[in-house]
């Protein structure tokens, strides 16, 4: 029996429609640079139901810097903690647009499109990831988001996970000190922010694609997919 085209397409389907979901945060900055701030501010609002959008957690384009600290946001726009007004802040001329959404969400979402390229060509060799190999490849970020709300409810800027000094203590401050303090690009919070989000789209596509894939194409075979076990000792 031949197959539907949705069948033979179910991958394209959601490849398609996920690249514009992540490629219109980075036009965002771009419409800003053109003068364009109607479509621009569309986007903000739409992406700011499914992320924070604070500026000092996200990356900008078209300036002189990928980030800015804190005290950078807050001497471009107004001397204030509270994150619903910073969130507002879009950016200017001078040090460029804000993406879309924060770099946690840049790595999420992003990395979910190539892990599920990479994915497909072998699934009929991978098994499906079960729920317990998801929730280990989610641990990391629950942590990670979590230490960063606790340390939130001290003030942004103020609180644990922003100067890391427990971090520069256990590792008797062999990077630099711009690793241990901020979110800039290359920071700890920065890299793990990227590290989370990339385990976490992994987890996703590993977990729901398999069956995504045998309800549109039936039963895979070569093996047939089957739940990862760990070896026997």
């Amino acid at each position: 029996m031949q197959k539907s085209w949705l069948s033979r397409n179910w991958l394209w389907v959601f490849v398609l429609p996920w690249s514009v979901f992540i490629t219109l945060p980075l036009l965002a900055p771009l419409f800003m640079r053109l003068g364009w701030q109607a479509p621009a501010q569309l986007i903000y609002t739409i992406y700011s139901f499914v992320c924070h959008q604070l500026p000092e957690r996200s990356f900008f384009l078209f300036g002189p810097k990928l980030m800015y600290s804190l005290p950078e946001i807050q001497a471009a726009f107004q001397q204030t903690n509270d994150p619903n007004l910073l969130r507002q802040f879009v950016g200017s001329p001078e040090l460029g647009w804000k993406v879309a959404w924060s770099d946690r969400m840049f790595s999420m979402y992003s990395f979910m499109l190539p892990a599920a390229l990479i994915w497909y060509p072998l699934r009929r060799k991978l098994g499906i990831l079960p729920v317990w190999g998801f929730l280990f490849m989610l641990l990391p970020m629950a942590i990670d988001g979590t230490a960063h709300l606790i340390s939130d409810f001290a003030g942004l800027g103020e609180g644990f996970r922003d100067t890391n000094a427990w971090l520069g203590a256990l590792t008797n401050n062999v990077f630099s000190p711009s690793f241990y303090a901020g979110d800039a690009v290359g920071s700890f919070n920065s890299w793990m922010r990227l590290i989370t989000g990339v385990f976490f789209a992994i987890g996703i596509i590993w977990l729901s694609f398999p069956y995504l894939a045998e309800g549109f194409e039936g039963p895979l075979s070569r093996p047939h997919l089957r739940p990862v076990e760990l070896p026997r000792l």
